[in-house]
């Protein structure tokens, strides 16, 4: 039995860059076993599009709602995405 592949992007506002919130996610997604990327943005906050089965993600997001230990998470907006090609979990710049 397969399990449906959902995909989601993430938007993490709070004290997130420069405290190794992009390891953070890349280190945890590697161990679910998702894929997708993680980067800065320019406003201070990190996006974030992961995709694998529903459970996993909702894992990674109550990874990301804690951060790592110097970070401080102030809000997560959540949205829907589809499905990206590609095999891994990548840091883009």
């Amino acid at each position: 039995m397969s399990e449906t592949i959902i995909a989601r992007r993430y938007r993490v506002h709070g004290r997130v860059q420069g405290v190794g919130f992009r390891a953070f996610v890349h280190r945890n997604a590697v161990k679910l076993g998702l894929t997708g990327w993680v980067r800065n943005v320019d406003d201070g906050s990190v996006e974030a599009h992961a995709q694998g089965p529903a459970h996993l993600i909702s894992a990674l997001e109550g990874l990301l709602r804690t951060g790592p230990r110097w970070g401080e998470v102030r809000h997560v907006d959540v949205s829907e995405s589809s499905p990206l090609a590609g095999d891994g979990f990548l840091v883009k710049r």
